[in-house]
């Protein structure tokens, strides 16, 4: 979503890094840089306006350190504006009710059922008992679609077809959460494709009802400058305690996610990533701000690979590789490991500098090479894979015919296979001898 802005803004980077001394012209003529790539990106106009001034009087008032480039310092001023414009930290859900209710509320189409049925797995995944509320009357394709999300997730989804008292389906929602021990209520409120006030005046009478811990709004972060609009009104009716932005993988500016804490004052709590029910991750704005300046994000990379890799396998397979016993099993195991942490793409671009590298890659042509491979694999047998050397000429014919690939292709790849296997083990064979000598050279030192 952020790759234009990224760019543009790491355009006027290297112009601020360049400069030897910072005064009141050169300064100027580089923000205005940044400040055309924030309105491009379809940032609040006064958002952009008052961000700029902020760092324009941080920058000419900041005492330069020695050590330290006068642009370097400024691209640190504007890393720490962005932080704050984003909402500064992470903003937590307040859930201390008994049970807790959450009023999930937006426009039609902008991902409030999605949300509800993600928001309810990352909880249920946090130790809570969520119950899913078919709160939408109008639309009976919300209930259906509510109810098989909750099948997926396997957290209860509480419906009645046929009602359209909102309030009596809160009502006995409440009831039945007592009964059955389920600790936050999500409702999923109905929509419309614009404001109107008999919505609103709906949702109003249900926040009274239910008391929510959590009012939410869901925000379709393709709709620019619309979405500031939609927030403020709902805001203005509901007080708002937060929101969700959706479609956050998209390709759209950007500017609703900048321009929204500056503009209601409530922070971003979630955002979503993807279609997928696990796409879906809590906004911390330092990370999101990094992620933007091309600085990369490798704290959520870690959270995320921590929660795909298994510890005890992750120790298995590093003792594998150490003694040269790492087979085509282990590496198939490898590979679908990988594709837990989410696509090669954003998996890049959580790295330092992976913007730029993206540019340089065929990110298709890799995935496409990653899924070639597994194929392979998985057209040979169990014995085949852990001893690669039994592999003749017909056996080789026969998995490449079944895996949709050439031989020449399948020899690649087991040449390679075998060049890593021999790395492996030189690896190993190497870190055997240091240890022997009492951790090597570091070890030397120390003493």
């Amino acid at each position: 979503m952020f790759d234009s802005l990224s760019g543009k803004l790491q355009n006027a980077f290297r112009n601020l890094r360049g400069l030897g001394k910072i005064s009141e012209s050169n300064v100027g003529d580089a923000l205005r840089e940044v400040r055309m790539a924030l309105l491009e990106a379809d940032v609040n106009f006064k958002v952009a306006r008052d961000f700029i001034e902020r760092v324009k009087t941080k920058s000419l008032g900041a005492e330069v350190i020695a050590s330290v480039q006068p642009g370097q310092q400024i691209v640190k001023i504007i890393h720490d504006e962005l932080v704050d414009l984003l909402g500064s930290t992470n903003a937590a859900l307040k859930l201390d009710g008994n049970p807790s209710s959450i009023l999930m509320v937006g426009l039609h189409g902008s991902g409030k059922t999605t949300s509800s049925g993600k928001l309810a797995r990352l909880l249920q995944k946090h130790g809570r008992q969520p119950l899913l509320v078919a709160a939408d009357v109008y639309r009976p394709a919300a209930m259906d679609q509510l109810e098989t999300l909750g099948k997926q997730i396997e957290i209860p989804v509480f419906l009645k077809r046929g009602e359209t008292d909102v309030l009596k389906i809160a009502r006995e929602a409440l009831d039945f959460a007592k009964v059955n021990n389920r600790n936050v209520l999500i409702f999923d409120t109905a929509g419309r494709l614009q404001i109107d006030e008999p919505l609103v005046q709906e949702l109003v009478r249900l926040r009274d009802l239910v008391k929510p811990q959590e009012i939410l709004l869901v925000l379709d972060a393709a709709t620019g400058q619309e979405a500031v609009n939609v927030a403020t009104h709902f805001d203005s009716a509901l007080q708002i305690t937060g929101s969700i932005l959706t479609k956050l993988d998209g390709d759209a500016r950007g500017g609703a996610a900048l321009s929204m804490k500056a503009v209601t004052g409530k922070p971003i709590k979630f955002m979503g990533v993807g279609e997928k029910l696990d796409e879906f991750e809590p906004f911390h704005p330092e990370r999101m701000a990094s992620r933007i300046l091309g600085m990369g994000d490798v704290v959520s990379l870690v959270e995320r690979a921590a929660e795909a890799v298994n510890l005890d396998d992750a120790k298995r397979m590093e003792e594998k590789m150490r003694k040269g016993q790492f087979t085509l099993e282990d590496f198939l195991e490898q590979l679908r490991g990988m594709k837990k942490l989410g696509s090669l793409e954003s998996v890049v671009k959580m790295l330092p500098g992976g913007g730029d590298a993206l540019k340089q890659m065929d990110i298709g042509k890799q995935e496409k090479e990653f899924k070639r491979m597994e194929a392979m694999i998985c057209g040979m047998t169990t014995q085949e894979r852990r001893s690669p050397q039994i592999l003749n000429a017909k056996r080789r014919i026969r998995i490449a015919k079944g895996s949709g690939v050439s031989v020449t292709e399948l020899n690649t790849m087991l040449n390679k296979f075998g060049e890593m296997q021999q790395m492996m083990k030189k690896m190993g064979k190497f870190s055997k001898m240091m240890g022997k000598m009492g951790g090597g050279l570091p070890g030397m030192l120390r003493r």
